[in-house]
């Protein structure tokens, strides 16, 4: 089984066409003709990761996140981005990432992954990119089974997120049920979670002033980026091991998040 069978596997779940226009996903090292040894599944494509892909024998790795975002100039080693691409080529390791396009499914996404993990119902994508495909856009938004008092949800949140801190506006809401959710960096998605009258919105990356964009109309809870991505790494583990059983695949055990607390 090569390279390229993988690759073909995951873009029929999310095409390459559907990423963004600033994002870099899709091979970024590697030859696609390669025949793959073992896959090793993570949020970020680091040193630390292609170490790991080394140690466990696995010469492709399938991130989320692109190692490359903008063209380089100068492959040096002058900085960790340099420093993984050289050691990634120097190994033959190819790296895959399978970024925004899989942001942008519903079905297998990123964001029905942390909808399952709360036990969303009725899930939809929130901003939809066309009104004739429904099912690929940002975000997405659901209900929960039952009503939960607010103070009762973000404990639940912070326990199936696995998060050790929250950040919310005022809880205005005395009950979530309906919730709307985007992985990573989505305070651009916000107009949409309260046009779908959501009671809380939970995403990462909000800034101090966008949080009173609110408007006491309804809560957000930021709860990280690596946080609200990390079960990506589950994901594409699942994505890829019920396809393939002629090689290993696995998951890192790699926290590659950046942010530290206090």
């Amino acid at each position: 089984m090569d390279v390229q069978s993988v690759i073909t596997h995951l873009e029929k779940i999310a095409p390459l066409s559907y990423q963004e226009s600033y994002d870099n996903a899709g091979l970024i090292t590697g030859d696609p003709s390669w025949e793959v040894k073992g896959v090793l599944t993570s949020l970020d494509a680091t040193e630390a990761i292609v170490e790991e892909a080394i140690q466990r024998n696995c010469n492709l790795i399938v991130a989320h996140h692109p190692i490359v975002f903008k063209g380089l100039k100068k492959i040096t080693g002058a900085n960790y981005v340099e420093r993984t691409i050289i050691k990634a080529i120097k190994s033959d390791i190819a790296i895959y990432a399978i970024h925004t396009n899989l942001d942008n499914v519903l079905y297998k996404g990123v964001n029905a992954k942390i909808a399952e993990r709360l036990s969303l119902q009725d899930v939809e994508i929130l901003a939809p990119k066309s009104m004739v495909n429904q099912e690929v856009g940002s975000g997405v938004w659901g209900h929960l089974p039952k009503p939960m008092p607010s103070i009762d949800f973000l404990a639940y949140l912070k326990s199936q997120m696995k998060v050790g801190i929250i950040r919310h506006t005022e809880l205005i809401k005395k009950q979530i049920e309906r919730v709307a959710i985007c992985g990573g960096s989505g305070s651009f998605l916000l107009p949409f979670a309260k046009e779908k009258k959501a009671d809380i919105y939970i995403t990462a990356d909000f800034k101090y002033h966008e949080f009173f964009d609110a408007d006491k109309e309804i809560i957000i809870a930021d709860i990280g980026h690596y946080e609200s991505e990390q079960f990506t790494i589950d994901l594409l583990y699942e994505i890829i091991s019920e396809t393939f059983s002629t090689f290993a695949v696995y998951k890192t055990e790699v926290n590659t998040n950046p942010v530290k607390y206090y």
